[in-house]
């Protein structure tokens, strides 16, 4: 039986977001950012985190000096597929069809926002002449 990928938990999420906000920082850095004055045991937990992270692939550490850095090695746009392929996995047997619709008839959408929606359907596709056959 294959492993599932394993994800990010919403702890972790915090982390990442701030590697992709701020790019290459410490533990420190990280501890307080999160935590403003971090204290050794904030410090402690978010060198922890960010081990789980490295272990998982999410991030990676930069040992050639003597503070260690990390910086993200997911970028939010790959982490937001993964997600929703995982849901659209769960509830819709796969399509993102129904996820795609629920969005593009959301009331929240501001004009704007349906506007680069449609462009982003109307664009060419990525792959588009690479050797990968499509079935119409």
């Amino acid at each position: 039986m294959a492993r599932e990928a394993k994800d990010v938990t919403e702890t972790e999420l915090q982390l990442m977001q701030v590697l992709w906000e701020r790019g290459r920082c410490s533990t420190r850095q990280m501890a307080d950012q999160l935590y403003r004055q971090a204290s050794g045991s904030q410090y402690a937990t978010v060198q922890k985190l960010l081990e789980r992270l490295e272990d998982k692939g999410f991030v990676r550490r930069d040992r050639s000096l003597f503070v260690h850095t990390f910086t993200a090695a997911v970028d939010r746009d790959e982490l937001i597929g993964r997600r929703l392929q995982a849901m659209a996995e769960k509830l819709c047997g796969g399509s993102l069809t129904p996820i795609l619709s629920h969005l593009a008839r959301s009331e929240e959408l501001s004009v704007r926002q349906r506007a680069a929606l449609r462009d982003l359907i109307d664009a060419p596709e990525p792959n588009k002449g690479r050797g990968r056959s499509r079935k119409g």
